[in-house]
């Protein structure tokens, strides 16, 4: 299973008109949320931008200065991804280069079994779903409203029909939202 997961304002977008993400306003239950949905992956695609921002977590001692901080920087740094540039030439810890173009990285990860892959990042994951590929949506509004920037989802030429699994609310005022899609495949 193809999992997109991503944080978002009310209107939609992952990252303000300045490429920053800091009205998303986290909790530690929240943050304990992201560390068990994290630590049910058994792998992850992601964009030379969200590996280098994810980077942090492998690399900066400080992570670790918290229980909460070490148990994610620990799930993070043991679970395998794949990431997709054009200009990295290398990349560190349990990671590597994609080889394969999208389509064939994600059948690699996904294979025939009930394996939970995430794909993470707006350009990466509009690509999947363009593609048919993705069989989840994992959304979680933050209470902003920041009128323009990266959109969380790409332009369809036809309608994306989903069922809301689940919704779950923060005490950060963030809302968690599970969507599955119906039928086939997203945007079939």
């Amino acid at each position: 299973m193809l999992i997109y997961a991503i944080g978002v304002s009310v209107d939609g977008y992952i990252a303000d008109r300045n490429g920053n993400f800091d009205w998303t306003p986290l909790s530690d239950a929240l943050f304990q949320m992201h560390t068990e949905r994290v630590g049910a992956l058994a792998g992850y695609l992601l964009g030379r931008r969200l590996y280098e921002d994810m980077l942090v977590w492998e690399t900066d001692p400080s992570m670790r200065d918290t229980p909460a901080g070490a148990a994610f920087a620990d799930i993070w740094t043991a679970l395998p991804k794949v990431v997709f540039s054009r200009t990295l030439e290398s990349v560190r810890g349990n990671s590597r280069l994609a080889t394969g173009s999208l389509a064939e990285e994600i059948a690699a990860a996904v294979g025939t079994g009930d394996a939970q892959i995430e794909i993470g990042g707006a350009d990466l994951a509009s690509q999947a779903i363009a593609l048919d590929l993705v069989d989840e949506l994992r959304v979680f509004r933050s209470p902003a409203i920041v009128g323009g920037g990266t959109r969380h989802l790409p332009p369809l030429e036809h309608p994306l029909p989903l069922e809301l699994v689940e919704t779950r609310d923060f005490d950060s005022g963030v809302v968690s939202e599970r969507y599955r899609r119906v039928g086939g495949r997203l945007g079939r």
